[in-house]
């Protein structure tokens, strides 16, 4: 199965340093700009489905690449949800201590159990077919970590807003990545 991750659009909370974890995220005019951007990125790829995040910020994204996928179930999910920050959420960057996160934020280990069951729910269904998810930074980091057989410590760096990550992933665990992290198309 051929795996395309794609990281939602820029935010006016992005723009600001909020967390926004399970907040529904509005695209900024840069944000809708990156959307339309990746959507014609993704134009010529012969795309079976598209699942998307039920937040907003990836919601709107995911219509853009949609409109060239016309004839294509997009379905949206919790499973690709940002990592719920708890009592973090709507805090901004410079105002949380990292070192002790809060108990209520979600951990590395539940995302990926979550992302873990969708990626072999899917693959059961499109297998050597294109799939699309649109996400987040912080679910598909776990995404890629995971795909990577990287354990639930990773340290990715940060994707870009409208990143793109291909991976070809193979019932025998030997994936093949062609990009990670992506942004040519800005």
């Amino acid at each position: 199965m051929k795996l395309i991750i794609v990281r939602h659009g820029e935010t006016e909370e992005n723009k600001a340093h909020i967390l926004q974890g399970h907040l529904p995220g509005k695209l900024s005019q840069l944000g809708i700009e990156q959307a339309k951007k990746v959507a014609l990125r993704l134009k010529e790829e012969p795309v079976e489905v598209i699942y998307s995040s039920d937040l907003a910020r990836a919601v709107d994204t995911a219509k853009e690449i949609h409109k060239f996928h016309p004839g294509v179930d997009l379905i949206f999910t919790e499973k690709l949800r940002e990592k719920n920050m708890g009592s973090y959420t709507s805090l901004n960057y410079k105002e949380v201590d990292w070192d002790n996160p809060p108990k209520d934020m979600e951990t590395r280990e539940s995302m990926r159990i979550r992302v873990k069951s969708l990626i072999d729910e899917v693959y059961s269904k499109y297998q050597n077919k294109t799939v699309v998810f649109v996400g987040h930074g912080g679910i598909n980091k776990a995404i890629i970590a995971l795909v990577k057989g990287e354990g639930v410590d990773y340290d990715l760096v940060n994707s870009g807003n409208t990143a793109v990550t291909i991976f070809e992933i193979y019932e025998d665990n030997k994936h093949k990545i062609h990009c990670l992290n992506c942004t040519k198309h800005l």
